[in-house]
């Protein structure tokens, strides 16, 4: 289901099928680096954490990680979207990218967007984001869209150093 349309993506709610891009997109290096092995071994593996997770986020909450298409091909570029999780007050904005599209202005456009709909449509509060400390490129992302930091703590489920972010949207 499409969610939201910018210039040059389309941000859709994530789907089984999806699985074969979820694997590849979550066992690359970059994401094993900066957002933790999430332990998928396997496209039948990825289909099962897409319905277990995104799936059921997105029918209890209305909103959940969007895969980021690009219009002109269709192609699956990444995740970007809002996560409720259970170790943080407020729901947070999520975005991973392939490495082939890095520094081409995706990531930012969709989380624009996303910041925009949990704002204006979900009419959510505050907004929340979560990096690795070492990832200054995500950081620098958090703060082009106002998030500001607010604390480093180590994050459940397996106490990884995070800095915490947040934005009030109203």
């Amino acid at each position: 289901m499409k969610i939201l349309e910018t210039e040059r993506l389309t941000l859709r709610t994530i789907q089984p099928d999806d699985a074969a891009f979820y694997y590849e997109l979550v066992n690359d290096p970059t994401w094993l680096e900066h957002i933790g092995d999430k332990g998928i071994r396997s496209v039948e593996g990825a289909r099962a954490a897409i319905i277990d997770g995104p799936c059921v986020m997105q029918e209890r909450h209305g909103h959940s990680l969007y895969v980021m298409e690009r219009k002109s091909d269709g192609k699956p570029l990444g995740l970007c979207g809002l996560i409720k999780r259970d170790t943080l007050p407020d729901v947070d904005i999520g975005y991973a990218i392939r490495p082939a599209y890095f520094g081409q202005g995706y990531t930012y456009e969709a989380a624009v967007a996303v910041v925009a709909y949990a704002r204006d449509v979900l009419r959510l509060k505050r907004l929340m984001g979560i990096t690795n400390p070492a990832n200054t490129v995500s950081i620098s992302l958090l703060g082009k869209l106002g998030l500001t930091f607010m604390e480093h703590k180590a994050m459940p489920p397996d106490d990884r150093p995070t800095n915490i972010y947040q934005l009030d949207l109203q």
